[in-house]
């Protein structure tokens, strides 16, 4: 069910001719973004339910797929430790309600266990403001010994 829902936003986002690039547009999805992350590093509940959509496919980098609840009960009840959180490489595409944001995400659960990967945040604008409806991460490996010379 999960990349049905991401399939048809990406299809229906690749069917517009044009991505918006209103800057205004874009500071509201970074500050978005922000809160997002704070809210997952600070285990803030109040803010979660508000960003995140009641039909949220949350899939993290190891397969796993979770809904608002499971979201919610694994980050306010400390079951997913995160204590830093960061983005870069950035890109955003607005597609009329509907946006795209893939970044690189570095997420420390501990001062050891750092996980780093590329995700794919769609976001959908309502009334109430912008909800997460599906976050897709994919784990980046470090290259080899080989790899790097």
């Amino acid at each position: 069910m999960s990349f049905k829902i991401l399939g048809c936003l990406l299809l229906s986002a690749m069917s517009l001719a044009a991505a918006s690039t209103d800057s205004k547009l874009e500071k509201d999805l970074v500050s978005t973004m922000d809160a997002y992350k704070q809210a997952m590093i600070q285990n803030n509940a109040a803010v979660l339910d508000k960003l995140l959509s009641e039909d949220l496919s949350y899939v993290h980098s190891g397969g796993q797929v979770e809904t608002k609840a499971d979201v919610m009960r694994n980050v306010t009840t400390g079951k997913n430790v995160i204590t830093r959180m960061e983005f870069s490489d950035m890109t955003t595409r607005v597609y009329a309600n509907t946006a795209l944001i893939r970044c690189r995400v570095d997420l420390w659960h501990s001062d050891t266990n750092i996980v780093h990967m590329d995700v794919l945040h769609a976001w959908i604008k309502q009334p109430q403001g912008w909800k997460l409806v599906a976050r897709q991460a994919t784990r980046l490996t470090p290259p080899t010994k080989a790899q790097a010379k």
